[in-house]
């Protein structure tokens, strides 16, 4: 049987909205309705996404989702060494700037030493008082440049850079940690794609 030049029509259609569905949404990554690109460039050095990640606060309730890039030649199990990487959270629900200062001493805290938290004590101050409030659809990032230091921007906008590779060790260990703040969401962001 001989297919109908307007079924090859339909057909021809089909591919080419297929195809260009493809083309637009290829380089991204998407999460809960929140794309996150493949690939971000920053100071010279390409970082590749290597997982993302759905919190869920008290089971139901969705509280953010994230998405971990790390230099090229990274591998997921050296994310807390002194290696570029980057940590994007987009937030649904409002959170004022006392709650991320006081999770940010908590994570910390569960995460390093005595003597490690009040060596970063003064650091810890510094990007605390950094933090805004935040709406459903806000950004937040977190980028550790070697030798640069941990980039707090809002939005895309830089708040601060804290310095120091033993901070942004200490910072990046409340999601990637021994004892993270959801091990489900450490697992999946660590999971490389």
């Amino acid at each position: 049987m001989v297919p109908r030049v307007e079924n090859l029509r339909r057909i021809a259609a089909l591919v080419v909205a297929a195809t260009f569905f493809v083309a637009a949404t290829a380089g991204a990554v998407e999460i809960e309705g929140v794309a996150f690109p493949d690939r971000r460039q920053l100071s010279g050095t390409l970082l590749r996404l290597i997982g993302v990640g759905l919190l869920r606060y008290r089971v139901i309730f969705r509280g953010y989702v994230a998405a971990l890039y790390l230099g090229e030649q990274v591998t997921p199990e050296r994310a807390l060494e002194d290696v570029p990487r980057r940590l994007e959270i987009e937030y649904f629900w409002s959170i004022p700037a006392k709650g991320f200062a006081e999770a940010t001493i908590r994570g910390i805290t569960r995460n390093v030493d005595a003597e490690t938290r009040l060596r970063l004590r003064s650091r810890i101050d510094e990007i605390n008082a950094l933090y805004e409030d935040v709406g459903p659809g806000d950004r937040y990032s977190l980028t550790y440049v070697p030798g640069n230091g941990t980039e707090l921007a809002l939005n895309g906008e830089a708040r601060g850079v804290i310095e120091g590779a033993d901070f942004s060790s200490a910072l990046f260990s409340i999601w990637l940690g021994s004892d993270p703040l959801d091990p489900k969401l450490r697992d999946q962001l660590l999971a490389e794609r």
